[in-house]
């Protein structure tokens, strides 16, 4: 017990706070990317809406290591982006922790967007012309009346989202690197300190893992249960 508390004691907990700082910034950009992505999906044309979906929904099945590299041909110094952003904002993203957020964005975005527009679609039409009749905006009427209504569905997609950027892998290294202490992760800690043959890290990283995506599932089942709790017929 005392070999243990002192190697917790010892132990880097920088790819916990890393993990975690990242998946909580790529959340919060996904969710409102991802809100807003799927309103004005839903107002386009079938043909807009087929060709938006699909791209919108593109990182979902692409190989994250397929995102990774086109992030990094789009943001690395020797391309036009990023050679601007750092030339004239100061903005680095290869091998920063910029890198590890947008990686996560992109790779967990659609499933932000994807339960956002099922849930938009689930909302009774009646409450909008309700609202409408009201002399409520369309932004008021969109925040007070189909966003709440839509709650449970958009709330699902946020515990997902952040499960997913948090589990995030192969765009980040390629993107962002594994530099410890700055850009290196829950996922790129296992993966290094299995090369290195020490399963025992890897193990109690997983362990930690483990954990968290249980709490996360936990949450999503309790968001669920309380959303048809008034279905249920047993």
């Amino acid at each position: 017990m005392d070999q243990m508390m002192v190697y917790l004691q010892e132990l880097d907990w920088s790819p916990l706070w890393i993990s975690l700082k990242t998946g909580v910034a790529a959340t919060i950009l996904s969710f409102f990317l991802g809100i807003w992505a799927a309103r004005k999906t839903m107002k386009a044309s079938p043909r807009v809406k087929s060709l938006m979906d699909g791209i919108l929904t593109l990182p979902m099945v692409l190989p994250p290591t397929v995102a990774g590299f086109f992030l990094l041909l789009l943001f690395s110094l020797r391309r036009p982006v990023g050679a601007y952003l750092y030339q004239e904002w100061n903005i680095k993203v290869v091998q920063t922790w910029l890198g590890c957020i947008l990686a996560a964005t992109v790779i967990s975005f659609p499933l932000m967007y994807r339960n956002a527009r099922a849930a938009f679609e689930q909302v009774d039409v009646n409450l909008i012309y309700a609202a409408r009749t009201l002399g409520m905006s369309e932004f008021a009427v969109f925040w007070k009346i189909a966003v709440p209504a839509a709650g449970p569905g958009i709330a699902s997609g946020t515990v997902l989202t952040f499960a997913r950027a948090l589990g995030e892998y192969g765009a980040t290294s390629m993107l962002a690197g594994n530099i410890p202490g700055k850009t290196g992760t829950i996922s790129q800690k296992i993966a290094m300190v299995i090369q290195d043959g020490n399963y025992a890290a890897a193990g109690f990283w997983t362990a930690v893992i483990l954990v968290i995506a249980f709490f996360i599932l936990f949450l999503l089942n309790r968001i669920l249960f309380r959303s048809n709790r008034n279905n249920r017929r047993w």
